[in-house]
């Protein structure tokens, strides 16, 4: 499965032309469906193009985009720097009134299993955000409701192309005991690329989008989430060409 996503907590100062209100979420989402994507992972943002977990942005996110793309899942984020306290996170997740098919939660976070619960209580598939380098696996593999997230998205936070890939194999190895829920394996930066090679090898669920990388695999800017998504499919059609 190639997931896109679609923004990040990124900012038009970064990138000119990221898709932050729903209008722009849903045609990026348009053509990156197009280009071959399967699933979408975005940010819904406030009147400043900052993250937010407000119920009406949410709405108004999910609304857009699924009338763009009828029958694509798509999931949003609840990254603690959107809301830090972790009840108020969960509390905005129960006062959702429009339900993404699914949503990222990250497990070094403070109050992870809590947004998770709130997320499983409202029939919300999770999507367990596991950085590399951090405790997150640990602690994500002691929680009992563990078996019953949609998928395990492992993140490699290691942007140095050199070094990513040793990180990643070590992070995978750290997740072997998650033997029902499929593993999705992405980087950001300069490792964005090495690392989905390394998916596509494996054949294993993966993502890309302006969240990850702003380049092309051959350094170019990437115009949009499309292009990025092209340039993926590339890559992987190659991986399963050598089996």
């Amino acid at each position: 499965m190639l997931q896109v996503c679609l923004n990040g907590a990124r900012s038009r100062t970064e990138y000119t032309h990221l898709p932050a209100t729903p209008k722009e979420l849903a045609t990026a989402a348009r053509a990156a469906v197009a280009a071959g994507a399967q699933d979408i992972h975005l940010h819904p943002k406030d009147r400043d193009g900052v993250d937010t977990l407000d119920p009406t942005a949410v709405a108004a996110a999910l609304i857009a985009v699924r009338a763009a793309v009828p029958g694509i899942p798509v999931g949003v984020t609840t990254g603690a720097w959107a809301t830090p306290d972790p009840g108020a996170r969960a509390a905005q997740v129960r006062s959702w009134t429009v339900l993404p098919d699914h949503a990222s939660v990250n497990w070094h976070e403070e109050g992870a299993t809590e947004v998770a619960t709130a997320l499983l209580d409202r029939g919300i598939g999770i999507e367990a955000g596991i950085y590399s380098g951090t405790r997150a696996a640990r602690r994500f593999l002691g929680w009992p409701e563990s078996q019953r997230v949609l998928r395990v998205l492992a993140e490699i936070t290691d942007t140095n192309p050199q070094t990513a890939t040793r990180a990643a194999v070590d992070l995978l190895d750290e997740l072997r005991p998650v033997t029902t829920s499929p593993i999705l394996l992405h980087g950001e930066d300069d490792a964005a690329w090495p690392i989905l090679q390394l998916a596509a090898s494996r054949r294993l669920d993966t993502r890309i989008g302006l969240e990850d990388v702003l380049q092309l695999p051959d350094g170019t800017p990437a115009e949009t989430n499309a292009d990025l998504i092209h340039a993926a499919q590339e890559i992987i059609q190659q991986a399963f060409g050598r089996f």
